[in-house]
């Protein structure tokens, strides 16, 4: 790794990572860093969503956007990019598109798409030299005011995007997948985990100090299929990160939205955290968990369309629940931010979140 970093000066996060008892929860916002901020906009302009992540300059720039925003009040900042990147490296097209999301032009849907992703050689280092370029330059770019954050998705929720073709309501080809070519679903699984290991591992090399696994989708399992074709790879990509990091490794969370029949197993899996969607009850979440990891969220990103009344009551009972905040709790909410948010009503979160997780 680089000695040549700036030396942070913000370890809050990190040290609740570790289980340090702090003087106050630590807070961040999954997708901080976008189209609510005017300033997003203004950098973008009309430039491709993956144009303006490729460019290291623009996906720093964005980055940062929400550290200077709400100056003193965010704890880390996650870069601009997104999970399907790994796709994209694994030789697969992948467009961003206005008003749909993200396409893939040629999902995979046949024995013979299967094997022609698995038999493709990878080349992070190359085709994902733009992301370890961004980190560099955004972490010396923040200069130690909070810790960075690299990221990754979970493998099934890759596999999901790669096999349906975008987002879904029916998940009608992974579905199918996993139920009638159970075996070609394992292969690519791990052929997706190991790429998303090797990303990690870079991103940390790069400057990442901390990384969030999204499995987004997780929720669209049931229990016994989360078992067989989630957990085992969120766990490997866990323990294999941290072992050829040694010395070097940095925190790791694991965000498997809408799976609450997971929670416990979640716990045991090795992750330094586990953060949790809106659909949990704070104090239900905490008894499960039993204090065995950092927990991280959960408010309804959905509230910030509520009064100013409503944003304080909701975020003291969110701190309150999760025991005060004082130790192993960061503040996020249970998804990213909408574009329609007003940034004037996060900022007032976030400082709600300061008054109340200090007192």
């Amino acid at each position: 790794m680089s000695q040549n970093f700036p030396l942070l000066k913000n370890d809050l996060l990190l040290r609740t990572l570790n289980g340090e008892t702090v003087e106050r929860p630590p807070c961040w916002i999954m997708r901080q860093a976008g189209r609510y901020l005017p300033e997003y906009h203004t950098v973008k302009k009309d430039k491709n969503f993956f144009e303006v992540c490729r460019t290291a300059e623009l996906a720093s720039e964005i980055t940062i956007q929400p550290i200077k925003h709400f100056k003193g009040l965010i704890d880390a900042a996650i870069i601009f990019s997104d999970i399907l990147v790994i796709p994209q490296a694994m030789g697969m097209e992948v467009q961003m598109l206005d008003g749909v999301g993200p396409s893939f032009p040629k999902p995979l849907r046949t024995v013979e798409d299967y094997k022609t992703v698995l038999e493709y050689t990878v080349k992070i280092e190359e085709s994902l030299d733009w992301a370890f370029k961004s980190l560099t330059l955004t972490r010396m770019k923040l200069d130690g005011e909070v810790p960075l954050f690299g990221f990754v998705g979970g493998p099934y929720t890759l596999l999901t995007y790669m096999v349906e073709g975008g987002g879904s309501r029916l998940f009608r080809f992974i579905k199918q997948l996993i139920n009638e070519h159970p075996d070609w679903a394992h292969k690519l699984l791990q052929k997706i985990t190991d790429v998303a290991i090797e990303f990690c591992v870079k991103q940390v090399h790069a400057g990442a100090q901390a990384l969030q696994v999204f499995e987004s989708w997780g929720g669209e399992l049931s229990s016994q299929d989360f078992q067989e074709f989630s957990l085992p790879y969120l766990i490997q990509i866990n323990d294999k990160v941290k072992k050829i990091l040694g010395n070097d490794k940095v925190p790791m969370i694991i965000f498997a939205k809408g799976s609450w029949y997971a929670l416990d197993k979640l716990c045991d899996s090795g992750y330094d955290a586990v953060s949790l969607d809106w659909s949990w009850d704070p104090k239900e979440a905490c008894k499960i968990n039993n204090n065995r990891v950092v927990l991280q969220g959960n408010l309804d990103p959905g509230i910030i369309y509520g009064s100013e009344e409503v944003i304080a009551k909701k975020v003291k009972y969110m701190i309150d629940a999760f025991g005060g905040g004082k130790s192993k709790y960061i503040v996020n909410f249970g998804h990213g931010t909408h574009p329609f948010m007003d940034p004037e009503k996060i900022r007032l979160f976030l400082e709600e979140c300061h008054r109340i997780g200090s007192a």
